[in-house]
């Protein structure tokens, strides 16, 4: 065995401690970055329905939680979104590569039973465009958010106007309660 070969395995393997201390710190600042968001959006939109309605909430998706994802990421220097495979606004929710193959192992992970406050991912990638710290925090459906979000059957004729008109191309309904909605993720650049 060559000696740079042997050089740079022991680069590596030295190296690996440190990726999984990167990792930790990053995955602790992403979760008190998502953390409050969720709580503040949350808080939102149950002020939302008790003023107006459950269509009143469909605001609060629609533009208040954008402008937070975008203040949060100024911010942190950070790409924060929610995104789903089944999206309301194909613009701000389209999942990409990760992103997707992220909920799907959510769903999995849902279906044999594990409690919706765990589901999060976190890992390092490589990307074409670089390496990146990537984070999601998955989204289980609420029964309170069957209103915009689930069955025909159980959406208001009123909700389904407001989503009608407010995103023609929706696929965010279909949901029960307990279902993966869909995730918060962040995405930081390395």
């Amino acid at each position: 065995m060559s000696k740079k070969l042997v050089l740079s395995a022991l680069l590596m393997l030295s190296a690996a401690p440190a990726i999984a201390d990167d990792l930790s710190k990053y995955q602790e600042e992403s979760r008190a970055i998502i953390g409050p968001f969720a709580q503040q959006l949350m808080a939102e939109n149950k002020k939302a329905i008790k003023e107006g309605g459950p269509d009143s909430a469909i605001k609060v998706c629609k533009d208040i939680a954008p402008k937070m994802a975008g203040d949060l990421s100024r911010q942190h220097g950070i790409k924060l979104t929610r995104v789903s495979l089944k999206v309301r606004n194909p613009l701000l929710g389209t999942a990409d590569e990760w992103e997707q193959k992220t909920l799907k192992q959510f769903e999995e992970r849902i279906a044999k039973g594990e409690k919706p406050e765990t589901l999060e991912a976190a890992e390092i990638v490589s990307e074409p465009a670089g390496k990146y710290f990537r984070y999601m925090k998955g989204i289980v459906l609420q029964s309170g958010c069957t209103a915009c979000h689930g069955t025909a059957d159980v959406i208001d004729a009123t909700v389904k106007a407001r989503l009608t008109a407010e995103y023609p191309h929706d696929q965010a309904t279909g949901y029960i309660a307990g279902q993966v909605r869909g995730g918060v993720s962040i995405k930081r650049a390395l």
